[in-house]
């Protein structure tokens, strides 16, 4: 039987009639079956190649002939906006089999939550956090919204998959399962993905259902691509202005400030130029992206936040500042590209810096191996299971010592969890105060209260931090948010600073209220925003140091990217000799040049710095030895041989180099962890076991003089 005949007669006439389909798509046939099959699944498609609809339409034809009670299916996406964009089209679908969808997240009024609380919606689209804020919730009772439900649809799964929001999802399925008694099925939706037989594997957790990857293939279209070389954000201005005029066009830059001065930039040059952002204010990432998208000659400028399958209408272009680090993102920006019949997916990269052309070049050279990376969702999460321990006391009301694990069990992000580090996190948080036991039931300590309680344990609902900003207020309209770090130089907060791409000066700064006053004003500086420094893959790196040692160029480089590689090229050209060499510097500090990625290189300067002294510190091509380190040639040769010759190098080791109370926080849930989990969560988010063991194989291989 085909997959068309499978769905229910009352959706094939709407599919029919209602949509005009005159069928399905390969995709949302393989999808079809594998859903009505009844198993977890990952679904992969280009973005705007259906892989909604994949999703949902077999699960309408379940709604339409079998007796689900509300609230039967959740869709969650990582960001409210994308839910925000989605939420008329999960209403139609809806709508055609007579059911009803909703959303729920923290922008969604009381008076809406309170409608969809007396009719609940058969599909209720909504975010990780607001899912943890109705278990946690007096006026919400997570079994009347949670207790029916049978499948969850993940949209963009591997943006969950790749850090702690991922661990913290795959925790709270398991929790919804609990609750309903059901085998829920889960489908995680994706463009891009490396590892999906490991991705539904992760989302399956405890189910016991099959699992199955749905990957049409088919016939992919050649993009077009550009890498250029343009020295300055002005430049690049320019060239966005006189590039492909009379089109809309969307220029991804990786950073808030530079957002804002390219967007500064297109401004003074008269370019209908809208911003967006995560520090703007909702309204003015909302004005912007419905202002572009009724435009057709102007340009957006955002962060990596639009990658992530928003409509903004159909996009003729675009562009690239510099390069992001992943070719996965590369992949989803493009992507919104190419989506009209006889149009070609593409993007311009314009470089700023040099070092940038050949992250950029490098990325397309994986590309065109047709290499995405993995996610990698995590199997050892500890801090995610602290937020959980928590939760789980507050939401029984006092979880009983010996059961807060059956709410858990099976979660694929607490595998690698032994139960000895299990218990030793709830000791740990029952010492500190975090927690206390009451009548055998673990309760929310005093501690845990000062720490976590704060604007009704907001901080709970969410396992990411949110660094302290102040709200920029014009009047009464809502501008966006600035870090407190920005404003609390004193020059600083004499001066102007833009945001939404206008230039305003501050009137004042009330730090009881978190709010800074401004009013327009005609120059400003750029404000900084706090941010982790970008740890490139090995992979990445590697294709770096390919392209640095080859003589061949792409037909996609410009006469200036060229011109810019062929620089770089003549600097490196001592990597033609040696594999990994090792060079004296001429402020006597020595470089070695591994191209192994900031997270092994991060390991091995640790391990370098243990037997060399200070100080040894790894970039993510290069580690660099200097003061007692650089010394003496014969020793740093000697350290190497021990570490390529000896015992492989392990997380303990990792967690053993790692100064917990140096290093910047991770996850607002260390103090959870007892110092040695903590430092190997440390490790495990800054450093990586695997690709320093395969960088020390590699100079044992090639093993060179100790200093050139």
């Amino acid at each position: 039987m085909g997959a068309f005949e499978r769905l229910s007669p009352a959706l094939q006439y709407q599919v029919v009639n209602g949509l005009g389909w005159t069928g399905l798509r390969p995709v949302q046939e393989q999808a079809t079956h594998a859903i009505l099959d009844g198993t977890n699944c990952v679904v992969l498609a280009p973005t705007a190649g259906g892989k909604t609809e994949a999703a949902l339409l077999p699960l309408l034809s379940q709604l339409s002939t079998q007796d689900f009670e509300p609230t039967s299916v959740l869709y969650v996406a990582p960001i409210r906006a994308l839910l925000n964009n989605q939420e008329s089209r999960l209403r139609a679908l809806a709508a055609l089999v007579g059911r009803t969808a909703g959303k729920w997240h923290g922008d969604v009024g009381q008076a809406a939550r309170k409608r969809m609380l007396r009719a609940r919606p058969d599909i209720l689209a909504i975010t990780p956090e607001s899912i943890e804020a109705m278990f946690l919730s007096t006026r919400v009772p997570p079994q009347h919204m949670l207790g029916n439900v049978r499948a969850i649809v993940i949209d963009e799964v591997h943006a969950f998959a790749a850090d702690d929001r991922g661990s913290h999802l795959v925790s709270l399925i398991e929790r919804i399962t609990r609750l309903s008694r059901h085998d829920i099925q889960r489908i995680g939706l994706s463009a891009t993905v490396g590892d999906p037989d490991d991705i539904v594997r992760w989302l399956s957790g405890s189910s016991m259902r099959p699992t199955r990857v749905i990957d049409p293939g088919g016939a992919k279209r050649e993009p077009r691509l550009m890498l250029d070389h343009v020295g300055n954000l002005s430049n690049a201005a320019l060239l966005i202005d006189r590039m492909y005029p009379g089109t809309r066009r969307l220029a991804f830059v990786d950073s808030r400030r530079g957002v804002e001065q390219l967007g500064h930039a297109l401004a003074q040059r008269g370019v209908d130029v809208y911003l967006s952002h995560s520090s703007l204010a909702l309204s003015e990432r909302a004005a912007a992206e419905a202002a572009f998208t009724e435009g057709s000659n102007c340009v957006i400028v955002a962060t990596s936040a639009l990658e992530l399958g928003l409509d903004v209408g159909d996009l003729d272009h675009v562009v690239q500042i510099d390069a992001p680090s992943t070719v996965s993102s590369f992949l989803q920006r493009m992507g919104r590209t190419g989506r009209r019949s006889g149009t070609t997916p593409n993007c311009t990269f314009l470089c700023v810096e040099e070092e940038a052309v050949l992250q950029a070049a490098a990325l397309l050279e994986l590309h065109a191996r047709n290499y995405v990376e993995p996610a990698a969702a995590s199997r050892w999460a500890p801090h995610v299971l602290a937020q959980q321990l928590i939760a789980l006391a507050m939401q029984e009301r006092g979880v009983p010592r010996l059961e807060w694990w059956t709410w858990l069990d099976g979660c694929a992000s607490f595998a690698d969890l032994t139960v000895e580090t299990r218990d030793q996190v709830a000791r740990h948080m029952l010492r500190e105060g975090i927690l206390a036991e009451v009548d055998d039931r673990l309760v929310l300590g005093d501690r845990g209260q000062k720490l976590y309680g704060a604007k009704n344990f907001l901080e709970l609902y969410a396992v990411f931090s949110t660094p302290r900003v102040l709200r920029v207020l014009h009047g009464a309209q809502e501008i966006g948010m600035v870090d407190a770090f920005f404003l609390q130089d004193e020059d600083r907060r004499s001066a102007a600073f833009v945001l939404a791409g206008r230039p305003w000066r501050i009137v004042s700064v009330n730090w009881k209220a978190a709010t800074c006053e401004v009013e327009p004003t005609e120059h400003g500086v750029y404000p900084r925003w706090h941010g982790r420094p970008s740890l490139l893959s090995r992979v990445l790196c590697q294709a770096m140091r390919e392209l640095l040692v080859s003589d061949h160029d792409r037909p996609w480089w410009s006469k200036r990217a060229t011109a810019a590689i062929q620089t770089l090229r003549d600097a490196h050209d001592f990597l033609r000799d040696e594999r990994t060499p090792l060079t004296r510097e001429p402020d006597r500090s020595v470089k070695w040049w591994t191209y192994a990625g900031g997270r092994a290189n991060r390991l091995l300067a640790a391990a370098l710095q243990s037997r060399l002294g200070e100080k040894v510190t790894g970039g993510n091509e290069v580690i660099r030895l200097s003061g007692d380190a650089a010394n003496s040639d014969v020793a740093i040769h000697q350290a190497l041989c021990e570490l390529a010759d000896g015992p492989r190098l392990t997380w303990a080791d990792a967690a053993r180099w790692t100064d917990a109370g140096a290093n910047a926080r991770v996850s607002k849930f260390q103090p959870c962890l007892p110092e040695m989990i903590e430092e190997e969560l440390l490790a495990r988010e800054l450093m990586d076991v695997a690709d320093a063991a395969a960088t020390l194989r590699e100079w044992q291989v090639h093993r060179q003089s100790p200093v050139s």
